[in-house]
């Protein structure tokens, strides 16, 4: 089972994005979004950006998934 969680975009080329979450990058489709910029963050499932969040959401949820593995 895999959870989706926010992404932070750290470069776009095309319609592919490249993100970090905590400690891991990523390499994303961005087919499904319009208006995304670096510094964006977004859910994505799979390699697929789903949605897009704002930084205070995004860092609320960050949080929570930190609480919740302690």
């Amino acid at each position: 089972m895999c959870l989706a969680i926010p992404q932070e975009i750290v470069k776009i080329k095309g319609k592919t994005a490249w993100t970090k979450a905590e400690n891991h990058r990523h390499q994303v489709d961005l087919s499904l979004l319009k208006n995304v910029k670096v510094g964006d963050f977004i859910i994505a499932a799979q390699e697929l950006a789903i949605n897009k969040i704002s930084k205070s959401s995004a860092k609320k949820i960050l949080k929570m998934i930190s609480e919740l593995r302690k």
